[in-house]
């Protein structure tokens, strides 16, 4: 072991949600993953790149995925050279800490949000800074001027499904003297998203995941959307092939059918909407939510023992052991049926704070 870094020896390391093997015989309502089939042009465009023989796999795949940035620029009104695809938008903000932050400079976040930005910054040796929030969503203590090299903004927020205004982001950028990276894993569920400040503000990167409203989480994809310098240098140290044909192949035609995407994208929302207000009769407490996902807090603010009754009827949510978030639940979207089911065993359970 003493061959390896200390600061690797000593990391704990991102766990992600648990993924049963019987996954067809659970509600999986855990990982954010979207409960819908992601558009049929991707079956369609991934049995063609197939073949009859697969004879393509043998070859590599287009290492700058230019048709890929072609359509995600049309799609967004960006030139191609303001793009980058990645092997999920993780592959972008592990890149933009590699790019930015050498050993011992600082990197900040919200917490709570995305623990891994923490894991990725520990591998490469920075420090991290965090930041709690306000009631009305502002990052407590941010100082007038940040020094650090990155700050890290999850809108919508993931747990707690908060939405930072545009105005308050567009301040944050100019109190950042470094980049601010506006992760919006979550904004096509949201009605709002931060890509006009790109063009306004030089530091300021958006980056996006197919993995949620395009629900193309297996084939792990993502991009990012910055100025051109930017996207020049995370050329520059991804790996030259970090997305394979078929990927490549399910993404141009998710991009390119945006009609199937709104319609399931409103659809996780009409129904996030109506869970959430037949949670809140019963007693809980449900923040607005823009994300694809709830944070619900029962009335005897017991996550745990929520979690485990949710469990023991094979229906996975998330819980968090940290202290200030583990009075509730994450709950992800899925189907009428499965959310149904799910209020159900809620309903069905004892909930106040005397049971």
């Amino acid at each position: 072991m003493n061959r390896l870094r200390q600061n690797i020896r000593d990391m704990a390391g991102y766990i992600p949600g648990f993924q049963p093997p019987d996954i067809a015989s659970w509600i999986k309502l855990n990982t954010n993953e979207n409960p819908y089939p992601p558009s049929p042009r991707v079956r369609e465009a991934i049995l063609a790149e197939l073949g009859e023989d697969a004879a393509l796999l043998r070859t590599y795949p287009s290492a700058s995925s230019s048709l890929l940035r072609e359509a995600a620029g049309r799609l967004y009104g960006f030139d191609p050279d303001w793009i980058i695809m990645a092997n999920g938008s993780d592959e972008v903000l592990n890149n933009l800490i590699r790019a930015c932050a050498g050993e011992g400079e600082e990197i900040g976040y919200v917490h709570p949000s995305y623990s891994y930005y923490a894991t990725l910054a520990e591998i490469q040796g920075a420090r991290v800074r965090t930041f709690g929030l306000t009631d009305d969503w502002r990052i407590a203590g941010f100082p007038g001027r940040y020094d650090g090299r990155l700050f890290f903004l999850t809108t919508p927020n993931s747990p707690l499904g908060g939405v930072f205004s545009l105005a308050y982001i567009e301040e944050l950028a100019g109190r950042c003297a470094g980049l601010l990276v506006v992760d919006e894993a979550y904004a096509d569920f949201a009605g709002e998203n931060a890509l006009e400040l790109v063009k306004r503000c030089d530091n300021v990167v958006v980056t996006r995941t197919l993995s949620k409203s395009y629900a193309l989480a297996g084939m792990r994809l993502g991009l990012a959307i910055a100025r051109p310098a930017i996207i020049a240098a995370l050329d520059k140290i991804r790996d030259h092939y970090n997305l394979d044909r078929l990927a490549q192949a399910a993404c141009l035609a998710a991009l390119e059918d945006q009609d199937y995407f709104r319609r399931r994208c409103d659809q996780v929302v009409a129904t996030r909407e109506r869970f959430s207000a037949a949670l809140r009769a019963l007693g809980f407490t449900v923040p607005s939510s823009g994300g694809n996902f709830i944070f619900a807090t029962p009335p005897d603010r017991d996550g745990r023992r929520l979690y485990d009754d949710l469990y023991r009827s094979r229906i996975l949510v998330r819980h968090f052991s940290d202290p200030l978030l583990a009075h509730g639940v994450r709950i992800s979207i899925g189907t009428d049926e499965e959310m149904a089911r799910t209020l159900a065993v809620i309903a069905g359970g004892k909930h106040d704070a005397t049971a």
